[in-house]
């Protein structure tokens, strides 16, 4: 690998790729781009699926590894995703603990 190959990304902190770092830069300053744990690049009404057992606060309940949470929305924030999952009400969950599907 090249040393050209990775770019250091100073809005998110992470060396990306420079393919992808040419599309970051492209994109207006205004909006953020959010990425899950493996680095997708996340957008409004994707499905994801969670990477770690997570306790929810508040709602004594316990989202299990693997479990499937559709139409995520973004907001605005670079690592919280706002979504819906049967039983709890404004579940915010960080973008580092789930994989796009």
């Amino acid at each position: 690998m090249a040393d050209d190959d990775y770019v250091y990304d100073e809005a998110s902190g992470e060396w990306v790729a420079a393919d992808a770092a040419s599309t970051t830069r492209a994109a207006d300053d205004d909006t953020v781009v959010v990425r899950d744990s493996v680095g997708n690049v996340l957008a409004d009404g994707d499905q994801v699926t969670l990477i770690k057992d997570l306790t929810v606060k508040g709602a004594g309940q316990t989202l299990k590894r693997g479990t499937l949470i559709k139409a995520i929305r973004l907001t605005g924030d670079a690592q919280e995703i706002d979504c819906r999952y049967e039983g709890i009400k404004g579940l915010v969950l960080r973008a580092e603990f789930v994989r796009k599907r």
